[in-house]
């Protein structure tokens, strides 16, 4: 499985951008997708994360109402929109996948994951 993240770079507070992920080698369908984003010398950070049909999401409660994942099923790939950006946003973003068969329960727990992508740094300036 290799997942593959882009979009990311330098913007001012307030700005947007948009984060995407493609999985390959798998079906995508039968994933969880999870955004989450790491700081140097602090844990993974929870973002967000969608259910496998795209029914579902669920949020950290600090990017909730600017934050927004979408998936493309028939793409295999998993966006992030990322709304009214904060410096605190700064970080480097991953996208992970989580198998199906896992469930729903527990997709913001990073040790959840089976697969993660590269990482694709977001810089917001102040």
């Amino acid at each position: 499985v290799q997942l593959q993240a882009s979009g990311g770079g330098l913007v001012q507070a307030g700005d947007s951008l948009r984060l995407s992920c493609e999985l390959s080698g798998r079906t995508f369908s039968n994933y969880v997708m999870g955004w989450f984003r790491q700081t140097p010398g602090r844990e993974r950070e929870f973002v967000g994360a969608i259910h496998w049909s795209g029914a579902n999401t669920y949020y950290s409660d600090s990017v909730k109402g600017r934050f927004t994942i979408s998936r493309a099923n028939d793409k295999n790939t998993v966006d992030l929109q990322m709304n009214n950006l904060k410096p605190d946003d700064t970080a480097v973003y991953y996208c992970a996948a989580k198998e199906r068969r896992k469930g729903w329960d527990y997709a913001a727990i990073p040790a959840s994951y089976n697969f993660w992508g590269q990482g694709t740094l977001v810089t917001v300036s102040s």
